[in-house]
C-alpha cells in the first residue's frame, strides 16, 4: 500500500486507484457522469476532470517512433495495415549509425527536423526505454502513447509484443 502525509491528513494511494477504477468501469458501461459521481461519493465535475486528464484522442495524424526494435518489420507492417504510414522504427545498429554517421551540428539539425515533423501530429506513440519515452513526451506538445520498452540505457534489441501494438490501437483508431 502506499500513503502520503499530506499535512495532517494519511491519504492512501490505493484507495484513490480503487475509486478511480470503480468510476471509469460504471462509465465504461454506460453510466452517466452523474450516476458514476454518485456510486462514488464524488462531484460529477470530478468525473469529468478525470475523464480528460486521461482522454486519448482520436487524431486524424498518427506518427510512431521506436528504437531499439528487434522485430521492427512485423511492428512497422502493423501500423502500416493500420494506415499509419509514418512509422520511423530502429533496431540498435540503425541507431547507432543514425548518431555516428552526423557531426554534432547535423545530429542536432536532423533531430530539430524529427521534433517539428512530429509535432504536427495529432498523437504520436513512441516505443522507447522509460527515460527516452519521458525525454520524448516532453518535446513533443501533443498526446504521446508511450510503450516502455525496457529501461535505461538500452543497448540491445528488444522485441515488442505485436498483441500490445494491436492493443493500443484498437483503442485510438
Amino acid at each position: 500500500m502506499s500513503f502520503f502525509r499530506i499535512g495532517d491528513k494519511t491519504i492512501s494511494l490505493d484507495r484513490i486507484n480503487a475509486a478511480i477504477d470503480k468510476i471509469l468501469k460504471l462509465r465504461s458501461r454506460g453510466c452517466s457522469q452523474q450516476e458514476a459521481a454518485d456510486a462514488a461519493g464524488v462531484d460529477r465535475t470530478f468525473v469529468s476532470r478525470l475523464e480528460n486528464l486521461g482522454e486519448i484522442r482520436k487524431g486524424k495524424r498518427i506518427g510512431v517512433l521506436g528504437f531499439p526494435i528487434e522485430n521492427k518489420e512485423e511492428i512497422a507492417q502493423i501500423f502500416r495495415d493500420h494506415g499509419i504510414d509514418n512509422c520511423l522504427l530502429m533496431n540498435e545498429e540503425e541507431r547507432k549509425r543514425f548518431v555516428l554517421d552526423r557531426s554534432g551540428p547535423d545530429l542536432v539539425n536532423e533531430l530539430m527536423i524529427l521534433i517539428k515533423e512530429y509535432r504536427q501530429y495529432d498523437t504520436v506513440i513512441v516505443l522507447a526505454s522509460d527515460m527516452r519515452n519521458r525525454l520524448i513526451e516532453a518535446l513533443l506538445d501533443q498526446q504521446v502513447i508511450m510503450l516502455d520498452i525496457g529501461s535505461s540505457p538500452l543497448t540491445s534489441d528488444v522485441r515488442v509484443d505485436p498483441d500490445k501494438i494491436q492493443n493500443i490501437l484498437k483503442y485510438i483508431l
